[in-house]
């Protein structure tokens, strides 16, 4: 076959075999021949299981669906609901209590509770600033952004704002760093005296919380903090910038930020064949070698930006203190629906691209654990795993990673899996989908949109769902929350594993972001997400106001809060008395956003973008924002609340609305007024065939119609 090579019983792209036979297989010690044969039996020995939890998926889908439509136009039984979900195996009975026994997890899953970033491997710069965000100025992140309330400013330096600033990270560290006797408001002098550190000639309350420094211990040129597991580094600069204008020479407050990071191979990317894979791979390769860099243009002149070092520091007891200087690492592989073109098994068919990013991620991850220094330090991989429906898959995904630990030669449980809690199916059954995999379970969290995108398409039949707005209001989304938190302590996740929340998915709104997304950790949450590094140093203050192991405790002494018939209220519309531009407006909220989203990634490729809102508000969209919005539309027109063509006006004027908000990229294909390009077809595809693709997802469309545009160019 031209362009492929075959490889036992399989056919692999050419740029594929090469990236992996120069680039990812060397430094192994895994022999090309023997990792061929075993990747070729894997794909072939997990096909047939693979194929058969996609027909289970689609099997009870029919099932629900008929359900629903035999007794449309009669009240909502719910407990025969509940009762029929456990006659088809929807629901499944929940086992005896058990705690998970996941061994050789790092401080950053376990005992570290902080920030969570989540970025497209494909983008190196962006990879790469993921990584070094464990650390971040929160100067920067007061100065920068609206956190204290006000726009940043535009143009030189703003004194004014810049003494809020420092008047602000002072206030932040006299509630997490309290001194005896005096304030760090006041504080002229920080120095180190027999082991102890000193502001003003007084210790810390808890001296227990001072770490380290760097330069004299009479003038140090930084001092590390520690409080509820995070660190804090004062950086001194007498002589330069803001430190000469402040009386004790503070020249930045440093906070560790990113605690772990999230390398995405899924929702935030477009990988729809070898060239993409190759460059999600390398990049990933790159990053577990520790050698990945990118040059970049920047203020008119070139940046190469690379990973940053560990941190070393003087002890309070003079010896050695070394910090990590990145995130670690996780690596997000796709889900068990999609097939990939790059590889063909014996019968010319795609094989299933979650089996492939096992295997090659895997692999790639081997350079990491044979060096010192790098991102696991106790030996482990960090494979988040998404949209899976209830524990039949989580055991098929924790078979899948033995049988690749076998062929690459690693000690069982090596590879740890991350549980996205975002397909009904597994929240109903979140106890026994953590138990099916207690052996390698390292995360767990939530994710709204996904979740709604599934709960719509489940529940298609049962009628109009509510405005999304009214949606998030509903008794199931809180239920979904603590069941989510509740159930991974009663399985012993605390201290062991993560437990995450979802996205704040405005980027530019800080001081929102500041005043809401405390509640996750004092949810009980140790990780949540961030869309980008900045966003990371303003939420790290939320972990030094909560400490979120007492909080932990505080949840397990009480119990469960929510259980499943909760969860499985459907959140549909209870009254339809909308008007018509009510109806309208939610329309073009939904196709705006998924217009915005697709046109970048059909036509450039991109998987994650800022996509302003109908208020202009810039809002992180990926696959999962895609899903939930055309889901909803789909829903809508399922039940006559808008007819289709209604809808088609309203994605015309929206796809003329997105010109505009692209008018200044050189790049951007507009939609209007012909309305024939392969990006407007692909958005119409989601919303007019939404009802029937597989679990609502948007991806067989996406990388279709993707697919059909790279072919065309």
């Amino acid at each position: 076959m031209a362009g492929f090579q075959q490889k036992g019983d399989l056919s692999v792209a050419d740029t594929l075999v090469a990236f992996l036979e120069e680039q990812a297989l060397p430094g192994t010690g895994v022999d090309a021949a023997a990792f061929w044969s075993g990747f070729s039996d894997l794909v072939h020995e997990t096909a047939p299981e693979n194929r058969k939890l996609l027909g289970l998926r689609a099997d009870i889908q029919a099932n629900i669906d008929a359900w629903h439509v035999a007794r449309r136009g009669s009240p909502h039984d719910h407990e025969a609901y509940c009762a029929f979900l456990r006659e088809i195996g929807y629901l499944v009975e929940e086992g005896d209590a058990f705690e998970i026994d996941t061994a050789n997890v790092d401080d950053e899953i376990a005992r570290v509770p902080g920030p969570q970033l989540v970025v497209p491997i494909t983008n190196a710069r962006y990879a790469l600033n993921a990584a070094n965000a464990r650390w971040g100025s929160l100067y920067d992140g007061f100065y920068g952004t609206d956190a204290m309330g006000s726009a940043p400013p535009k143009g030189g330096y703003d004194q004014g704002r810049g003494a809020r600033v420092v008047a602000r990270a002072r206030v932040f560290l006299d509630e997490a760093f309290p001194v005896e006797k005096t304030s760090h408001a006041d504080a002229r002098r920080y120095y180190v005296h027999n082991g102890a550190l000193l502001i003003d000639d007084q210790p810390l309350m808890k001296p227990e919380k001072f770490i380290g420094y760097t330069g004299h211990p009479k003038a140090p040129d930084s001092v590390v903090l520690r409080n509820n597991g995070l660190h804090v580094v004062l950086v001194f600069d007498r002589t330069h910038a803001i430190g000469s204008r402040d009386q004790a020479g503070l020249a930045d407050v440093q906070m560790e930020s990113a605690v772990s990071a999230i390398m995405d191979c899924e929702d935030s990317v477009a990988c729809v064949d070898a060239e993409d894979k190759v460059v999600a791979y390398a990049n990933w390769l790159g990053l577990m070698k520790g050698d990945l860099q990118d040059t970049f243009e920047k203020g008119g002149r070139q940046v190469t930006r690379a990973l940053h070092p560990d941190r070393v520091f003087t002890g309070p007891d003079g010896a050695e203190v070394t910090l990590k200087g990145r995130a670690l690492m996780l690596v997000r592989n796709v889900g068990h629906l999609m097939t990939n073109p790059a590889i063909l098994d014996k019968d010319g068919s795609e094989v299933f691209e979650g089996v492939m990013d096992a295997m090659i991620t895997t692999l790639i991850a081997m350079h990491d654990l044979q060096r010192d220094g790098g991102n696991s330090l106790t030996g482990s991989v960090y494979v988040v795993k998404p949209k899976m429906h209830g524990p039949e898959e989580v055991a098929f995904a924790d078979r899948t990673f033995t049988r690749v630990e076998e062929i690459l030669g690693l000690p069982q449980y090596t590879v740890k899996l991350g549980i996205m809690d975002e397909e009904r199916r597994t929240s109903v059954n979140l106890k026994e989908c953590i138990r099916a995999a207690k052996s390698r379970v390292a995360f767990i969290n939530t994710g709204f949109l996904d979740r709604t995108g599934d709960e719509i398409h489940t529940s298609m039949e049962a009628g109009p769902f509510s405005r999304k707005d009214f949606i998030k209001r509903k008794a199931w989304i809180g239920a979904y929350e603590n069941q989510n938190v509740d159930i991974g302590l009663e399985c012993g996740l605390s201290g062991k594993a993560q437990i995450g929340k979802g996205m704040w998915a405005m980027p530019d709104l800080m001081a929102a972001m500041l005043e809401q997304k405390i509640e996750h950790p004092k949810s009980g949450a140790n990780c949540a997400w961030v869309p980008s590094p900045t966003a990371a140093t303003l939420h790290a203050l939320h972990y030094h106001k909560v400490d979120v192991f007492a909080a932990q405790e505080k949840l397990k002494a009480g119990g469960r809060r929510a259980y499943v018939d909760t969860v499985l209220n459907i959140p549909l519309a209870e009254y339809q008395k909308w008007s018509d531009d009510q109806k309208t407006r939610e329309v073009e909220n939904n196709a705006q956003g998924i217009l915005g989203y697709v046109v970048r990634w059909v036509d450039q490729g991109v998987g994650c973008s800022k996509v302003p809102d109908m208020n202009d508000v810039g809002l992180m969209e990926d696959r999962a924002t895609c899903r939930i919005s055309a889901q909803h539309i789909a829903n809508w027109l399922h039940h006559g609340v808008v007819d289709a063509q209604q809808v088609m006006a309203v994605m015309r004027k929206m796809a003329a609305v997105v010109d505009g908000q692209n008018a200044d990229d050189p790049l951007y294909r507009p939609m209007a007024p012909g309305f024939d390009g392969i990006a407007f077809q692909a958005a119409c595809d989601l919303v007019f065939k939404g009802r029937v693709q597989p679990s609502g997802y948007t991806e067989p469309v996406l990388h279709a119609r993707r697919l059909e545009l790279k072919a065309s160019a």
